[in-house]
């Protein structure tokens, strides 16, 4: 048994400064723990009045890992030797008694720990939990209140279901409003802690809002408005009183939460909100402006000192400009708030965030010493979240919206930077630059949304609203000769390049020179040379090849040495500026030496970067655009120098090694996405066989089998002739142990592998023609029974498509072989139509979708008995208690959903007109000109605009433009343009994919009803009302 005392002194021993002392102690102190009387042991000292503040403090903080080894298995980390009840209850007493301490650490330690106990024992074991912390809050105690409330933060956000919020809210609400008004009372970081749970409130209502209605309208209308005039109180007050402070910015810690709440508030319940709108909006614009001083003060012009609160956390006003930036950018991306914009000054509004969005120092001193994370900040997929990346998505928001005004706000702030600068440049102050490379940064960043304004307002015939031109012609240039202002130089070739379209052909090439011979400087610093390669990225992405073929040989031949050295991001710049350039001119222009080399460099960057998925996706990539060169020779030049290595990565990994031989599988796919027409060429298949079929059998890692099955996918395809051909010193051919590893992967658990078996098994059908019908019946029995234990829609799909594909082809011969399966007492044509008809509506991919369809067209026409007695899964069956009811996982194991049992042919009929309707027709054949249901919604659409009240809330074109993009599985249905990135070439040239299937389904309905009447009345008479009209308006048009 652990006493008190005995505890005590293991305690210190453990702050001993001598390494031994310290060690047995703690391993003496983890022999304590197994004492069920420890946990009590430690609480009585944490509320020892009498004890030294570190002993207390050390007893708290053991206290918390004693609670997640020994309080109960509901913590991963428990070792066992729970404490009886009653020590337990005693323990919680002792930490709920320590919020209420006058130490402030002693408070904020057993608040953390009661919030880990409460996460294992409320309501169950803790009852009276959330009645006693309210109580704590309601006593007035500012410690009292300091305590509660950290455990509240963390107690609303993680415990609470969504049968406790509202009664819980009904109590807690108004104790928390009337914490935050009492500023003489309780200290800032409290205060802000009411708005945060606060903001946890809103965000759980949200979240229950669907279950109870009714319950949260009124809990919204009665608690919001209360909170929102509580925050525009307090917004209202000067900001910069709360920075005035040297000794702590406390009060911007409660603006920052309100700001965060009122986005949170605005997405959740923006109806709510609408009215209060303008207010809020001109206090964030206020705040911008009264905030920028001191925001120049400490983070541009000097390293000031920044203050941490009273609580001795950091805070930096960056933490309140986000979310101000951030609550603009939502409301104005919402297109709620016309008026207003129509009454601020657009010019300010946009120059404020121009200031925000300048090079802080610190951003100067990381950028110039850390190559990786100055290319971070200039793409939009890795960008390190802060005030300019805050302030580029407010003006890309605001573009949106006002595209033409916002660009001429761009033209006015330009006009004034390039004055200012000038004039700070003249009187020698150090940071002129800083001003106009964040407006050439900011208006870069929008270059897409500008670029289609001054299309849009010439083809209007009305005055360009920003003249980059005269930026390209007379201000860039001069930029581009400061090497020692090496940011704002960088900048100057991004921006040139960003707007490379506005370039005339010349000068377009004297910009790529220019930035080239950066690159090949010596002398250039690591700011502006990773800014001239994401110019010459730029330039050759969007490019005439007449401009670009004189540069890429010298640009291939300047960045190849870079592979060797750079890494991260920086890597992973260089490689897509490369990827871009060896694609100039489909490769005409390179030579076997500059291959040679970049293939070399190639797999030394992928031997060092080989678990690397973006890497690996780019260095395909490359080596597929090398491999698929038009010069002559390049092909067979490419193979033979990295076919070997590849081959031999394979062989000689390690069954533990899978990522070895995964990635080089993947890399052999794209030589063969590169191959000419004439083949693989003699060998390659038979290089790399043995390797390959002996990893496939043997591996057990999902990625080896997919990337095998894509690469022997992609064989077939390209050279199907030379893997058949080839066999092995057993006499089995490529064909065989294709068959091999596809009977492998069906009986393979885990289905992620097989995701891809599909595209093998149908392209080895197009293929390999008569060759695969003597193992056909075992493999079409082994896909049949598969499907009875397929879990996941991606591979079912590639089990019953190939079936959609030869039934189109041999429908009748399929048929009957499926009538005769007997699986587990069923017919597999029974298991093939289920499996199909539940999954139908989930097929993804252009060709996948048609050909199913258009199988299903057949089933329908086949006649068959077999067929016409088959009964299927129909439609939902809505039962009162779970109708306007989301269907959680939880819910569904209770009420289970049910379904009705239809004919099949009716099932088939169903799906067809579905994919009907989703192909375009539904606006024709099932309502007039979008005249929808109307949908109770918290969108608020007063400030639409008579033309988006027409179109659901968007402008005719940008509505047209939706509909032309939503088809079946997101895309218009004939939109050859528009054909799945994963459907490859074959299947696009297909003719399945070339039909004008609308026209093909329409033809196809009209023939049954004419040849079957009676038998399709029959079908039709069990449609629902909304398919039987789609049905009437096709057969009357």
């Amino acid at each position: 048994m652990a006493t008190t005392t005995q505890i005590a002194e293991c305690l210190k021993a453990t702050l001993s400064s001598n390494t031994n002392v310290r060690i047995a102690a703690e391993l003496k102190l983890a022999e304590f723990f197994t004492s069920p009387e420890a946990g009590l042991a430690l609480s009585q000292l944490i509320l020892a009045q009498d004890a030294d503040s570190s002993l207390r403090q050390s007893a708290s903080i053991s206290l918390r890992k004693y609670v997640k080894e020994r309080w109960s298995p509901f913590f991963p980390s428990f070792k066992g030797s729970a404490p009886p009840v009653e020590i337990k209850s005693q323990v919680r007493q002792a930490v709920f008694q320590g919020l209420s301490d006058r130490d402030r650490k002693i408070r904020s330690l057993c608040a953390h720990t009661l919030s880990e106990i409460a996460n294992c024992d409320w309501p169950d074991e803790y009852p009276d939990l959330l009645n006693s912390l309210i109580g704590l809050l309601s006593s007035g105690s500012p410690d009292s209140v300091h305590g509660a409330m950290q455990v509240f933060t963390e107690f609303i956000k993680s415990d609470l279901t969504e049968d406790q919020i509202l009664p819980v809210l009904r109590q807690l609400l108004p104790v928390l409003l009337s914490i935050l008004g009492s500023a003489e009372t309780h200290s800032a970081p409290t205060r802000a802690r009411t708005v945060s749970v606060f903001r946890q409130c809103v965000t759980a209502l949200f979240m229950v809002k669907d279950q109870h209605p009714q319950a949260v309208k009124e809990a919204i209308a009665s608690v919001l408005p209360v909170w929102l005039e509580a925050f525009k109180v307090l917004l209202d007050m000067d900001p910069s009183n709360d920075v005035s402070n040297a000794n702590n910015w406390d009060g911007l810690l409660v603006r920052i939460q309100i700001f965060k709440t009122l986005d949170t508030t605005f997405v959740s319940f923006p109806r709510a909100l609408g009215p209060y709108l303008p207010q809020f909006l001109n206090i964030s614009v206020n705040h911008l402006h009264i905030l920028y001083p001191t925001f120049a003060h400490y983070y541009l012009n000097d390293d000031s000192f920044v203050p941490p609160t009273s609580e001795d956390e950091s805070l930096e006003l960056p933490q309140l400009i986000c979310p101000v930036l951030d609550f603009l950018a939502a409301v104005t991306r919402s297109g709620k708030v016309h008026d207003w914009y129509k009454e601020v000054s657009l010019n300010g509004l946009v120059s404020s965030v121009l200031n925000f969005v300048q090079m802080s120092n610190e951003d100067e001193e990381t950028w110039t010493n850390n190559a990786n994370a100055f290319v971070q900040q200039e793409e939009d997929e890795t960008q390190e979240y802060g005030v300019r990346v805050a302030g580029f998505d407010l003006l890309g928001a605001i573009i949106e919206r006002m595209p033409a005004q916002t660009t001429r706000a761009f033209q006015s702030a330009i006009t004034q930077v390039l004055q200012s600068s000038q004039q700070a440049r003249e009187a020698g102050k150090a940071d002129w630059w800083k001003p106009l490379e964040a407006t050439l940064a900011a208006v870069g960043s929008q270059a897409e949304s500008i670029l289609d304004c001054i299309e849009d307002e010439q083809d209007s015939g009305r005055q360009k609203p920003i003249d980059i031109e005269y930026l390209l012609t007379n201000v860039i240039p001069s930029i581009l000769v400061l090497s020692e202002f090496s940011f704002l130089q960088g900048r100057g070739f991004v921006f040139a390049s960003q707007y490379a379209k506005l370039l005339p052909v010349q000068s377009a090439g004297q910009y790529l020179d220019a930035a080239i011979q950066v690159i090949e400087s010596n002398d250039a610093g690591v700011p502006v040379k990773i800014s001239a390669v994401k110019a010459v990225h730029n330039f050759c992405q969007d490019g005439e090849d007449s401009v670009l073929i004189p540069f890429a040989p010298r640009i291939a031949k300047d960045l190849g040495p870079f592979l060797h050295v750079a890494s991260e991001d920086t890597l992973s710049l260089v490689l897509e500026t490369i990827s871009v350039v060896v694609e100039i001119d489909q490769g005409k222009w390179v030579t076997p030496d500059l291959a040679g080399s970049l293939v070399l460099a190639i797999l030394d960057v992928w031997s060092k970067n080989i678990k690397d998925p973006i890497f690996l996706s780019i260095l395909s990539d490359i080596l597929a655009s090398l491999a698929g060169s038009k010069a002559s020779g390049m092909y067979e030049s490419v193979v033979k120098q990295a076919l070997p290595v590849l081959n031999n990565a394979i062989a000689s990994a390690k069954p533990s090694e899978s990522w070895i031989s995964g990635s080089a599988i993947d890399l052999i796919s794209s030589l063969v996405r590169g191959c000419p027409e004439s083949g693989l060429g003699e060998g390659f298949f038979g290089l790399i066989a043995p390797n390959l079929f002996k990893s496939l059998l043997e591996s057990e890692d999902r990625d080896v089998l997919q990337n095998g099955i894509a690469c022997l996918t992609l064989i077939v395809r390209k050279d199907c002739n030379q893997l058949v051909a080839w066999t092995d010193s057993e006499g089995r051919n490529g064909l065989d142990h294709v068959l091999a590893l596809v009977a492998r992967t069906l009986e393979h658990d885990d289905e992620h592998a097989g995701l891809l078996l599909g595209d093998l098994i149908i392209h080895l059908f197009r293929r390999t023609g008569e060759r695969v019908l003597p193992v056909l019946p075992q493999l079409l029995q082994a896909m049949v029974t598969r499907m009875i234990t397929s879990k996941t829609a991606t591979f079912t799909q590639s089990l019953v498509i190939p079936f959609a594909f030869l039934i189109n082809n041999q429908r009748d011969v399929v048929l009957s072989l499926l009538e005769s399966m007997n699986i587990q007492g069923r017919s597999g044509l029974d298991i093939l139509i289920q499996t199909w008809c539940e999954n139908a509506s989930t097929f993804q991919g252009f060709w996948p979708s048609r050909v199913s369809t258009l199988a299903l067209c057949q089933l329908f026409a086949a006649g068959r008995p077999s067929l016409q007695n088959l009964m299927v899964k129909g439609d939902i069956i809505i039962k009162p208690e779970t109708k306007d009811v989301i269907m959680t996982r939880s819910r569904t194991k209770k009420t289970p959903h049910e379904f009705t049992s239809i004919p099949f042919p009716v099932k088939a009929l169903k799906i067809i007109l579905q994919d009907l309707q989703s192909g375009g027709e539904s606006a024709a054949l099932s309502a007039k000109h979008g005249h929808f249901e109307d949908v109770d919604s918290d969108e608020d659409d007063e400030e639409w605009t008579e033309e988006e009240k027409l179109h659901q809330g968007f402008k005719e074109d940008e509505l047209a433009f939706l509909s032309d993009m939503i088809g079946p599985k997101g895309m218009a249905f004939d939109n050859d343009e528009l054909l799945d990135d994963n459907d490859d070439e074959d299947l696009k040239s297909d003719p399945v994919s070339q039909m004008d299937m609308q026209a093909h389904l329409i033809s196809f309905i009209r023939e049954r009803a004419t040849n079957e009447g009676a038998n399709f009345q029959a079908v039709l008479d069990q449609l629902s009302i909304e398919e039987t009209m789609v049905i009437q308006r096709i057969l009357s048009s």
